[in-house]
């Protein structure tokens, strides 16, 4: 019965391995999210937070469904924009939503 106690011990390290994978898995997403909201930085500033008394639109905690909204309407012409109607036609569905919602949790 010397194997019986190793089998608690395989369970925990499976147990641990399968979160380390999950926690990287999270990490890889963040990592993700974070890098495509920067590339709205250079305009909108760090995390969505313009600086104040600048022409262009604090993003950081506006609605996720009104921050969506907005890019889609750039994205099919409806709003008028310098530059934003190009930007958007290159992200995919997928990824205005993340930006939407990254940038709606911001404070």
């Amino acid at each position: 019965m010397e194997h019986a106690r190793f089998v608690p011990r395989g369970l925990m390290l499976a147990a641990a391995l399968a979160a380390c994978s999950a926690q990287g898995a999270d990490d890889n997403t963040r990592l993700r999210t974070r890098a495509l909201a920067a590339t709205c930085a250079q305009c909108h500033g760090t995390e969505g937070r313009a600086v104040p008394g600048e022409a262009l639109v604090r993003l950081a905690g506006l609605p996720q469904e009104y921050i969506l909204a907005q890019l889609m309407a750039f994205r099919n012409g409806q709003r008028s924009a310098t530059i934003m109607h190009q930007i958007t036609k290159g992200y995919s569905q997928e990824q205005l939503e993340t930006l939407a919602t990254f940038f709606a949790s911001q404070r």
